[in-house]
């Protein structure tokens, strides 16, 4: 069966993967799961009540909610319809709303929540096309989603379905997905089917081995990214099973409840992952604690292609039924590799979680690329620490160093792919900033490895000078030092002053513990980064990860945030990336500090 908008895979669900539980969502303590059957139909019916309503081709309808069946439903009855989805995080704030809507011109809107629906009816006294806001939850006083749906079941419309999705080709418009904003005015970039499917496609033929018709994956990176969104619709391609974690906070339970085969992530996750792994593992005593220790050292020395020897993989077998295998259980137990993206993976937790068996495949890409642009992949020769992987079909990349501003080999990343958005919307002139010649200017900087790996070396627009003229590179050295027990967040500091420094956000639990033992007492987070040792053990963790950078790159000085950095603090994107700005702006007072003298 032929795929060329992303609606078809309906048919191939129904024609090859027909089941029980497509999709599957948390209602009042329990899994509810939605057949094949009951999932397509609710779409279709979305799709009449929706030209019921006078929508027509070409409108856009915003979907503002977290993850759930319904979310992808309206997706995929939209789509059929060739009206353009417009995702929002329900995060945004109303002038947010109120910019992208009017930018984008949405005609419609479904939020999840109360407390999103006041947010964008307040929007909507600013939002000259908006119609109709229909709320997902039950809310007193609200228009429910089920009228749409009952109102498709009342007014069916096959013949005028089938009449305007055929009508939709490959490389029309199927969605607008604003960029967050966080350097500026958000962005709306256009993604066709086109785009969206080649990326399905190739990940399928690269990533996806064996036949995984009947696993399951569990859901909970935001699907209004591209990232977990192109990921659903691989998982529909190949007859996965998709489950709805109930939030961030029950991601954990959730697993060991569904025991999923595979799931995306970001690398945020899984240091908190790892993060709590370490935190237990100092709880335990005496031979326990040793045990756990020793395996933990020895996954931290994992390299591929069974490089470390008959005897270290004979120790690593011990390891993996005293240690690992409840690293596994506490994942569900049958996970068969995770997808990490979004950001720079510290190369130790690909290489510990590979030593325990549960294979991270990092990979690479960008909202305007549908994402993904490389990828690592199951079998360990397109597998290499520390890199995004092989470029995956059909793309082709470029490092282009013609600025003259970076290190031997080096270079801005381009691409050049079916996967390359159609532009910004209503800008042309961004748009040809970063498309030329048909090549993606992607604003990060790499190079190729053992010539065919790419890695990540930094961020173009985050490299920055000092007054000294020395060019720092801000990531690789945040993930350094957050490989210490007691770092969960830092930022490097420093552009156009005489040095780097960093604002550091401690582990909390990892050095309440060390404070238990060694007797400090303190009243609150505040009072704790002020105690002299406890500002001298994070002085002997910059002194130990300072020793491997230059004497130019080392944070001469630090100052301890007493609070931890949050989406709903400002000071992260909804995919746990730093958002430098604000948070130079909120700790203007410590910055200040820092550069006193």
């Amino acid at each position: 069966m032929e795929i060329v908008r992303n609606f078809d895979i309906l048919a191939l669900l129904k024609q090859k993967y027909s089941r029980e539980d497509t999709v599957a969502a948390k209602r009042d303590g329990k899994w509810r799961t939605y057949s094949t059957q009951e999932f397509t139909e609710t779409i279709d019916n979305i799709s009449y009540g929706l030209l019921s309503m006078g929508v027509v081709k070409g409108d856009k309808v915003a979907i503002i909610s977290m993850n759930r069946p319904e979310w992808n439903m309206v997706d995929f009855a939209c789509a059929q319809l060739g009206v353009i989805t417009v995702p929002m995080y329900p995060t945004l704030s109303v002038n947010d709303y109120v910019f992208i809507m009017n930018d984008a011109e949405v005609k419609v809107a479904f939020v999840e929540s109360d407390e999103i629906n006041a947010k964008v009816m307040t929007a909507k006294k600013d939002v000259a096309g908006l119609e109709h806001v229909f709320t997902f939850n039950q809310i007193a006083g609200t228009r429910n989603w089920e009228e749409v749906v009952n109102a498709g079941k009342q007014n069916p419309a096959p013949d005028k379905v089938k009449e305007l999705s055929d009508t939709v080709k490959g490389e029309d418009l199927l969605t607008l997905i604003y960029t967050s904003g966080t350097t500026g005015t958000p962005k709306g970039v256009m993604l066709s089917h086109n785009n969206i499917i080649s990326n399905i496609r190739a990940a399928v033929a690269d990533v996806f081995k064996g036949d995984m018709a009947g696993a399951k994956a569990l859901s909970f990176l935001p699907l209004c990214h591209i990232f977990e969104r192109t990921i659903f619709y691989c998982y529909m391609y190949i007859g996965v099973s998709v489950y709805y974690a109930e939030s961030m906070e029950t991601i954990g339970d959730n697993l060991k409840e569904v025991k999923p085969d595979v799931f995306s992530t970001v690398p945020r996750l899984l240091e908190k992952v790892f993060d709590k792994i370490i935190a237990k593992g100092h709880e335990l005593t005496g031979i326990k604690k040793k045990l756990f220790f020793w395996a933990v050292d020895l996954g931290l020395k994992f390299e591929l292609h069974r490089k470390n020897g008959a005897w270290y993989h004979f120790q690593l077998g011990i390891a993996d039924k005293l240690i690992f295998s409840k690293w596994r259980e506490a994942l569900g137990g049958n996970v068969k590799f995770i997808f990490s993206g979004a950001a720079a993976l510290q190369p130790r937790l690909a290489r510990i979680f590979t030593a325990g068996n549960i294979i991270v495949l990092e990979g690479y890409g960008l909202t305007e690329t549908s994402p993904v642009i490389s990828a690592n992949r199951i079998e360990e020769e397109g597998r290499c620490f520390g890199t995004v992987g092989p470029v995956i079909s059909g793309v082709e990349v470029k490092i282009d160093s013609s600025d003259g501003e970076y290190r031997e080999g080096e270079g801005e990343i381009c691409c050049k792919g079916p996967n390359v958005m159609m532009g910004y919307y209503k800008r042309p002139d961004l748009t040809a900033e970063v498309i030329k010649d048909g090549w993606f200017h992607t604003g990060d900087v790499g190079k190729i490895v053992d010539g065919k790996f790419i890695k990540i070396t930094d961020r173009k627009k985050e490299v920055f000078k000092t007054s000294g003229g020395k060019y720092i590179a801000p990531q690789p050295m945040e993930n350094k030092f957050k490989e210490s027990i007691f770092i969960e967040q830092i930022m490097v500091i420093g552009e156009n002053r005489k040095h780097p420094a960093g604002l550091v956000v401690p582990a909390w639990d990892a050095l309440k513990g060390w404070a238990a033992e060694q007797g400090i007492r303190f009243d609150g987070y505040e009072d704790l980064v002020k105690n002299p040792k406890v500002v001298e053990l994070y002085q002997g963790e910059m002194d130990k990860y300072n020793a491997d950078f230059g004497s130019w790159e080392q944070l001469k000085k630090f100052e301890l945030i007493p609070n931890e950095w949050t989406v709903d603090g400002g000071e992260m994107t909804p995919t746990l990336k730093l958002k430098r700005k604000p948070i130079m702006e909120k700790y203007n007072h410590l910055v200040n500090k820092i550069y006193a003298d």
